[in-house]
């Protein structure tokens, strides 16, 4: 069901607001010639119903609609009569305070920031990113003021800058939520904002740095009570996840998520440790920041002004007689070799590291101190994993793609085959995409590689090997899901080298 914004052609009365109809459980939807359409789910309060009939002076009329189809439709309606494009234009350039500069006394700053504009300002900032299922908000200064910007689906898209007398206000008023020393403008800090946003509690980690012309700062969301996510929905094919689900319940070995910042690998590891029975098995992970809490699960925050490294919280949790373990990132040799002792000892080891497909893996663990005949006893696979943007499901359409395109993926792409890419409408912001898919390779270590690793072979070998034992690289799972429908081809050179 999709509400249009009704209640702000209707009379204004204070009462009605989102928390009234959430609670009412009803919403009016539309209204002509003396009748009124009002969604309701479940039982709706009668009194509430009685005081819309009587207010309006109509004859209701009504749609029965789900718990979640209501609450999409209430949360559409309001955020369509204020959001933060709306609040800036009632703003303008309305004279708030002058402009602050480095050297404002400290009281002025805190009067500013707790200005109900400024207020209001970041609260829906915020409100809106998480309804947009932004990942980070960026706010960065630049000489001709503030520049806003949200990152969704991995994109940066820009967002109405508050107004000049606000700016320096808007930033002082994150840190101080953030608890942060707002009288520091000359060195990094970190912080973080916890909120609560339709009944779902929102982790904000805050981090500015002092540039140039003034502060950057960048708020990452972390949605506490989002759903669990599971491997099938991740967009794994059908013989990867096979193979993956199989790989991450051995009882030990090394399974490492490889892959730039941003790409899901925590996601996949958090949706492989789902496949253990926490019931049954001592979990605990060691990870900077713990993203979201995992039912079962022992984690362990990395901590370094306190002295809580990986390193020195993996030597700690390993006498906590663990049978599963996710370190966050093999970022040095002292973690990476005491990963590599505990997967001898008989522990499952799942981690990440940063590279740019599944076999230059093989070579980082080299690089960090692991001795090639470790890797190769110890190493179960490699699963190198990018994000890639989903067309969007209500503006997706049919297009013959160029001669470029055909010749790009001729090998794939069979004749006459129509792809799929999206228009743009107002559900995706106009951008034709909403919502990511995973591309993945798949990198197994079978005995041929083994011996590849143990003869010292280069990556070339390594790489050679690998296709020829049938690992299907990002690049052909990525045209596999332009074909499919799922994405698109410029989505995939995007984000995959050729």
């Amino acid at each position: 069901m999709t509400a249009p914004p009704l209640i702000s052609q209707l009379p204004v009365h204070e009462c009605y607001t989102a928390e009234y109809f959430e609670l009412s459980r009803m919403l009016p939807i539309s209204s002509t010639d003396g009748r009124m359409l009002v969604a309701v789910a479940g039982a709706a309060d009668p009194d509430a119903l009685t005081d819309l009939r009587l207010y309006f002076d109509v004859v209701l009329e009504f749609q029965e609609v789900s718990d979640e189809q209501l609450s999409e439709a209430i949360r559409r309606t309001f955020a369509a009569q204020e959001s933060v494009v709306e609040l800036v234009r009632d703003l303008g350039t309305g004279d708030f305070g002058a402009d602050l500069d480095t050297d404002a006394p400290l009281a002025d700053v805190r009067d500013l920031a707790a200005q109900p504009p400024v207020i209001r300002f970041v609260n829906l900032l915020i409100r809106e990113a998480h309804d947009a299922a932004a990942s980070d908000i960026h706010l960065e200064a630049t000489r001709e003021g503030l520049r806003v910007r949200m990152r969704v689906d991995g994109v940066l898209s820009d967002l109405p800058a508050p107004p000049v007398s606000l700016q320096a206000a808007v930033i002082s008023r994150i840190k101080l939520l953030a608890e942060l020393d707002i009288a520091e403008r000359r060195t990094p800090q970190d912080g973080r904002i916890r909120v609560r946003l339709e009944a779902r509690e929102l982790d904000i980690r805050v981090s500015t740095v002092p540039t140039l012309i003034g502060e950057s700062v960048v708020l990452r969301l972390l949605d506490r009570g989002g759903g669990k996510i599971s491997l099938d929905q991740l967009g794994m094919g059908a013989e990867t996840l096979a193979e993956f689900s199989r790989l991450a319940q051995r009882p030990h070995g090394i399974v490492l998520a490889t892959g730039p910042t941003g790409s899901g690998k925590t996601t996949t590891l958090y949706a492989a440790l789902g496949l253990r029975h926490a019931a049954e098995e001592k979990i605990i992970t060691v990870e900077d920041p713990v993203e979201y809490h995992l039912s079962g699960v022992t984690q362990v925050p990395v901590h370094s002004k306190a002295g809580v490294t990986f390193a020195s919280a993996l030597r700690s949790i390993l006498r906590q007689d663990p049978d599963v373990l996710m370190v966050g990132e093999m970022r040095d040799p002292e973690t990476a070799g005491i990963a590599v002792q505990a997967a001898m000892t008989g522990h499952l080891v799942f981690s990440t590291l940063h590279t740019n497909d599944a076999v230059s893996a093989l070579t980082r663990l080299k690089d960090l101190g692991v001795k090639p005949y470790m890797v190769a006893a110890t190493v179960e696979a490699i699963l190198a994993q990018r994000l890639v943007r989903r067309i969007c499901a209500d503006c997706r359409e049919s297009y013959v793609p160029e001669p470029g395109v055909l010749a790009l993926l001729g090998a794939v792409l069979r004749p006459g085959t129509q792809l799929v890419r999206g228009q743009g409408c107002e559900r995706c912001r106009q951008t034709g995409f909403r919502g990511r898919v995973g591309l993945f390779e798949l990198l197994v270590l079978r005995e041929e590689i083994r011996d590849d690793l143990l003869a010292h072979a280069g990556l070339p070998v390594l790489r050679e090997r690998a296709q020829s034992l049938g690992m299907v690289s990002l690049l052909e799972d990525g045209w596999r899901k332009a074909q499919a429908g799922l994405t698109t081809v410029e989505e995939v050179l995007r984000v995959v080298q050729c």
